[in-house]
Parts: structure tokens; C-alpha cells; sequence
């Protein structure tokens, strides 16, 4: 060999070997595919809403994740590689730290999403970057974009004493997002989803709060934290096909027996409801709207809920020409962590939805 193309040779095989070491893609690459409430900031994107979650494709065997909690000590996301959940996986607050992502499977490309497992009241995960060898373009689109409104139900919340026991560590300690109802609908559907929820949040008033001192949902519900921070607000750009509004077992609920707790108001739940479902329909004019009542509430109160629900639907027939459509759980679905829907539950309150709601977004 010509000893003039040994040092060509070399360069040759280290160019070859650099171009498939895994490089670093910052958090507002274009390929990345966000959902949910969501913003990007200086150093990465901050997941807000509990669920929401940025999709990335990548190619390659090695998958390293930039991530920081912004607040101490810790937040949580959920992993799931090519359609396979990872579980939940605890998030530091102290500084932005790696986590790196087995890649088992032979395929030559992957996608990762990473969800955020919490409430916005828990703060955001901030996404940072992500390492791989190269970050690939998706032609590939959700079907359908549902929006769940709700309260914890809705977030998951309590649901799960797999990794903490119930009554035991914090609050989101039990909270699993991944497997709430309306993530378990969404995939079943094949659609991107949002859940704009609190936890013991209501209509007019809290789980223990006449809305004294805590804000209510029409009260936060256009800021893009779900607080009461009016300079951030959410832009609403993506229009759902559907938005499911399930709110009222904290309006009616009587709080913990110490607080003083009026009568439930039907006169002012209605007329709330009326006015946010307005608002619902400011930004998106086109969608369907469908009222839950709740499942965990049973027997005359229950009664009085759907009583309350049906006057929604008749006010918007009647002076809108809008047919809202109204879902009743016939059981409630009580097994979790203080009597809130279990993991297991969220996935049978998902297979009494998911059939209902695919009918209407295939005559949409």
C-alpha cells in the first residue's frame, strides 16, 4: 500500500465512526413532536400539564435523555419506547441530569415519548435535549386530538400504590398519568390527547374550598399552568375533535367535615357550566363536547348531577343549535388510594368510553 493514503485512510475511518456517534438534539428540534400544555424556554421545553409529552424518533441503539424537575426534590415522567411502557421514573429538581434509555430491540428505528406523570400545581419537567445518533423526521400522524377536562379522576391521581403504598410518601407519589382513562382512551383511539385538570378542582366550588381561596376551573383553565397566572396563557392553536368535560364531585362533595361547607348550589353549578362550556367553545367552535358525570359518585347525588348536566345539554339546544352529548357511568370506581378510581379502573372506565367516543369521531 502507498504509504501516501494511510493518513487519507485514517481520516476515512474516523470520519465514518463520527458519524454514527450519538450527537446531542436541543429540545426545540423540529422533528420533536409536543403535545399537551407546553412551553419552550431558555434552556428546554417545560412540560406543564399532567400527560404532556414530547414524541421523538431516532435511529440507532443508544437513547440519553436531559431532563431536570423544577422543583426539589423531585417530579416524575413515564418512558415508553416503540409502544412500550417503561414505567415511571423519578426526576431530580437539583440540576439537569441524564437518563439513559435501554434500546433492546433490533430495529434500526425508534421512538421514544416522554410524558410528564404529574400536575402542573407539581411544577414542569424540563426537557432538555436528547442524545442519539441521529433524530428522524414522522409522516406519521395521530388520527384524531382529544381533550379531557376534569379534576384528579381525570389526572390519575391516587390511582396507583404499585410503587408507594397508599397514605404513605406525597401526594403524586400514587399519581399515573399513563394509565389515567383518558390516556387509556387516547391510545385505543390512536390520538394525541390533553388533560386540562386539577386536581379537587370544580365548576363553581372545590373539594374543600367555596372558592374562597382556591380558583376554580373557568378560573384557570385558558393559563397555560392551569393557575391563576393570567400572563401565561395557553394558545389553544390545536383544535380537538372532541373535548370531554368531567366536573362536579368536588362541587358536590362535602369537603373534610372541618371547613365550613354550604349546600350544594344547582342554580350556580349550572350556570357556571353554561358559561364555561362558552368559553370551551370560543376556542374551539367545531368541536364535539361531551359531559361525563362523575365515577365516583352514586345515589341521589348522583341523580342531582345528571339533572344538572341535562339542563347544559338543553340550554345549548335551545339557544345555540349545539348538540352537546352527555356519557353516564352506570357504577362507581372507588379501589385506588382515598377512594378514587385504581389503575385497573381507569382502564375499565376507558373501555366503557372508548367505544362511545370512537362512534362520534367517526361520523365527525
Amino acid at each position: 500500500m502507498n504509504i501516501h493514503f494511510i493518513p487519507i485512510l485514517i481520516l476515512s475511518l474516523l470520519f465514518n465512526f463520527n458519524e454514527t456517534m450519538p450527537k446531542k438534539y436541543r429540545a426545540d428540534n423540529k422533528n420533536f413532536h409536543y403535545n399537551g400544555r407546553y412551553e419552550l424556554i431558555e434552556n428546554g421545553a417545560a412540560l406543564t400539564s399532567p400527560g404532556a409529552n414530547v414524541s421523538i424518533n431516532f435511529s440507532g441503539d443508544y437513547c440519553e435523555v436531559y431532563l431536570k424537575a423544577e422543583r426539589v426534590p423531585y417530579n416524575y415522567v413515564a418512558f415508553e419506547l416503540d409502544g412500550e411502557y417503561l414505567g415511571r421514573k423519578k426526576i431530580s429538581g437539583d440540576n439537569i441530569a441524564s437518563y439513559i434509555i435501554e434500546v433492546t430491540s433490533k430495529e434500526k428505528t425508534h421512538t421514544l415519548k416522554i410524558i410528564k406523570e404529574s400536575e402542573a400545581s407539581n411544577g414542569f419537567v424540563l426537557f432538555n435535549s436528547i442524545k442519539v445518533e441521529e433524530v428522524l423526521s414522522s409522516n406519521k400522524k395521530p388520527k384524531h386530538f382529544i381533550e379531557f377536562i376534569g379534576d384528579s379522576i381525570t389526572c390519575g391521581a391516587v390511582a396507583d400504590d404499585s410503587v408507594t403504598p397508599c397514605g404513605e410518601g406525597e401526594y403524586f407519589d400514587h399519581e399515573n398519568v399513563y394509565f389515567s382513562y383518558g390516556a387509556d382512551v387516547a391510545r385505543a383511539l390512536d390520538s394525541d390527547f390533553m388533560l386540562s385538570s386539577v386536581s379537587g378542582i370544580g365548576m363553581y366550588r372545590n373539594w374543600n374550598d367555596e372558592n374562597i381561596e382556591e380558583p376554580i376551573m373557568p378560573q384557570v383553565y385558558e393559563n397555560l399552568y392551569l393557575d391563576t397566572n393570567n400572563s401565561k396563557k395557553y394558545n389553544f392553536e390545536k383544535k380537538p375533535d372532541l373535548v370531554s368535560i368531567c366536573l362536579g364531585t368536588n362541587d358536590l362533595s362535602n369537603g373534610d367535615g372541618i371547613n365550613p361547607r354550604l349546600p350544594f348550589n344547582k342554580e350556580t353549578y349550572v350556570t357556571n357550566y353554561i358559561n364555561f362550556v362558552k368559553k370551551v367553545y370560543s376556542h374551539y367552535p367545531n368541536t364535539q363536547i361531551v359531559l361525563l358525570n362523575s365515577p365516583m359518585v352514586v345515589g341521589e347525588n348522583n341523580i342531582l348531577l345528571v339533572s344538572c348536566l341535562k339542563d347544559v345539554q338543553s340550554y345549548f339546544a335551545k339557544n345555540h343549535e349545539k348538540s352537546i352529548l352527555l356519557f353516564e357511568f352506570d357504577k362507581a370506581y372507588v379501589n385506588g388510594c382515598s377512594w378514587h378510581p385504581s389503575v385497573e379502573e381507569h382502564k375499565q372506565i376507558a373501555e366503557k368510553l372508548t367505544p362511545f367516543f370512537e362512534n362520534i369521531l367517526h361520523n365527525k
